[in-house]
């Protein structure tokens, strides 16, 4: 089975993890790099702040900004699992049709569906499709 290379990927509190090792929040993936939920364009999130002094700013206004911070980097962060996911499939794609398998196994993905189906509603059904679908990647 082909494995991907090592990387390290720097936490939220700036330390550098090797793939594999678990850190808080996150499972360790054997022969998958960690990924780093970077941005998805160049720029990323990065939103222009206001330079006026903080008192002449509205409170709402402040609870607002951080608050869209905080959406901003959780986004960077499920992008970046959305990347690392679909990379681990491919690994399992890979040593199926190696095996003389298919590259897509229809019951593991009626679990992947159920699975978010029953964490998440019908909305979860849907967003479930649209993981499947990124992950399965070209035939």
């Amino acid at each position: 089975m082909t494995s991907l290379p090592e990387t390290t990927t720097t936490d939220t509190a700036g330390t550098d993890t090797a793939a594999g090792d678990a850190t808080p929040g996150t499972a360790a993936v054997p022969d998958v790099p960690a990924v780093s939920a970077t941005p998805a364009t160049p720029q990323g999130w990065a939103r222009k702040r206001s330079t006026a002094p903080t008192g002449s700013i509205p409170e709402h206004e402040r609870m607002i900004t951080d608050a869209r911070g905080r959406i901003d980097a959780i986004d960077d962060r499920i992008i970046g699992l959305i990347q690392e996911r679909s990379a681990v499939s491919a690994v399992v794609q890979k040593a199926r049709v190696e095996a003389g398998g298919r590259r897509v196994n229809l019951s593991r993905e009626m679990e992947v569906l159920s699975h978010y189906r029953d964490a998440l509603g019908k909305q979860g059904t849907a967003l479930a499709m649209t993981l499947l679908e990124l992950s399965r990647g070209r035939a």
